[in-house]
C-alpha cells in the first residue's frame, strides 16, 4: 500500500467512526498532544519499539486533522515542503535548529 492510499484509508476509517463529522481540530489536537506525550515517554524510556506505534498515532491524529481543516496529510506536506525546501541551518550541539539569519 502506498502512503497516499494508506493516508486515504485512515480518512476513511476517521470518517466512518465519526472522527471527521462529529470531531473539530481544537479537539484532535489536544489528542495529538497526548499521543506526543506517548511519544515523548517511550523515547525517553528508550522504548523504540513502542514508539513506533506513539509515531503511527500522531499520525493518523494529524490525519483526522488535516480532514477537519477542509484539507489532507499529502497537501500539508506539500506546504511544509514548500516552506523548508530552500531552508538553509544547522543543528547545534544543544540540538537546536539554527535557521541562516537567526541569531543564536
Amino acid at each position: 500500500m502506498t502512503l497516499e492510499q494508506l493516508a486515504h484509508s485512515i480518512a476513511d476509517w476517521g470518517m466512518e467512526r465519526g472522527i471527521t463529522i462529529n470531531g473539530d481540530a481544537r479537539t484532535q489536537t489536544l489528542k495529538l498532544m497526548s499521543e506526543m506525550g506517548e511519544l515523548a515517554d517511550n523515547i525517553a524510556k528508550g522504548r523504540h519499539q513502542a514508539a513506533k506505534d506513539d509515531i503511527g498515532d500522531c499520525i493518523v491524529v494529524l490525519i483526522m486533522i488535516a480532514e477537519l481543516i477542509e484539507s489532507d496529510i499529502k497537501e500539508c506536506m506539500e506546504v511544509a515542503w514548500e516552506d523548508i525546501k530552500e531552508r538553509k541551518g544547522y543543528l547545534n550541539e544543544n540540538g537546536v535548529f539554527i535557521k541562516e539569519g537567526d541569531v543564536e
